[in-house]
């Protein structure tokens, strides 16, 4: 496909409303009028002969065949930015780039040692981190806005590449003098009867853990409840007790001021995977392989799971 026609307008506007399923979004970020918008994502459904969108109450959905453009488009824009970095490389016109987004849980203390230490291997890099909400993540990565992607996750998601993948078991965060902290393992029902601080309903470890909860019939009433694990930490007092993964809490546990035990049913607890993710379809550059491959060891020496 032809550069013009990548970087031409109903093109770009394509693909904002692919990435946001919304036109008035679309528009807002592009600093048009939504009827501007409109115009353009006909246009391209003419010079195509086929509808590229379903108009929906709620907003805009691909059709199969938008799906397949959206699909291409990404790979095609993406390598074509990938490309011109390494021309300018080339001319010693600018660093290698690395954009990498991250789910909250590791931007406090995992991010940072990982990129001290990616520096040091990787002197020229330059980096580019975001950090939002897990949908967040996912959306970056389709919409070409990111990498490299870190974040839990507990199925597939369409259009996302899994470049690793590891356990990441829900754990219960507690201080060294709380009750239970003597124990190898702890059972759902001795954890609910202490004061819970848990994220909110959407992160995967506060919905794993009420599946949990509600297969056995077990109710808690949560003392904390934020999107932000980073706020809850510091909070952690016993008896309180707090479901983290490992990686957000491990610079803790190694201080020695908070353990972090393993549930000892077999349930949805231990279903949670810490991935590295990538757009579908992509070839990543010297650099960014360089960085997923950094970002696996890193995982590793931290304890495998997050």
């Amino acid at each position: 496909m032809a550069q013009p026609f990548l970087h031409s307008t109903p093109v770009r506007y394509f693909l904002e409303v692919a990435g946001s399923g919304s036109v008035n979004q679309a528009a807002a970020r592009l600093f048009v009028a939504p009827s501007a918008v409109s115009r353009q994502i006909a246009k391209l459904e003419d010079s195509f002969g086929t509808a590229l969108f379903e108009r929906q109450a709620r907003g805009m959905a691909l059709t199969a065949a938008g799906q397949r453009l959206a699909a291409h488009l990404r790979h095609a824009v993406l390598d074509a930015e990938q490309m011109l970095d390494q021309v300018r490389q080339l001319g010693q016109e600018t660093s290698a780039r690395v954009r990498v987004c991250c789910t909250e849980g590791f931007a406090a203390d995992f991010m940072p040692a990982f990129m001290r230490d990616f520096w040091r291997a990787q002197p020229d890099s330059r980096v580019e981190l975001m950090v939002g909400a897990p949908d967040a993540v996912s959306q970056w990565l389709l919409r070409g806005e990111a990498d490299i992607g870190l974040k839990y996750a507990v199925a597939p998601e369409p259009g996302l590449r899994v470049e690793h993948s590891t356990r990441a078991p829900i754990l219960a965060a507690m201080s060294p003098d709380h009750p239970l902290a003597g124990a190898e393992r702890v059972a759902l029902a001795e954890v609910v009867r202490h004061p819970l601080l848990v994220g909110s309903p959407g992160m995967t470890a506060r919905q794993l853990f009420d599946l949990a909860c509600n297969a056995q019939g077990l109710r808690y009433h949560p003392v904390f409840v934020s999107n932000f694990s980073s706020v809850m930490l510091p909070l952690l007092r016993s008896p309180q007790i707090l479901l983290s993964g490992l990686l957000t809490v491990a610079h803790r546990v190694r201080e020695g001021t908070v353990v972090a035990r393993p549930f000892a049913e077999a349930t949805v607890l231990r279903q949670r995977r810490l991935q590295i993710l990538s757009l579908e379809g992509r070839t990543l550059s010297t650099p960014l392989r360089a960085c997923v491959d950094a970002l696996e060891r890193a995982i590793a020496e931290a304890g495998g799971q997050g």
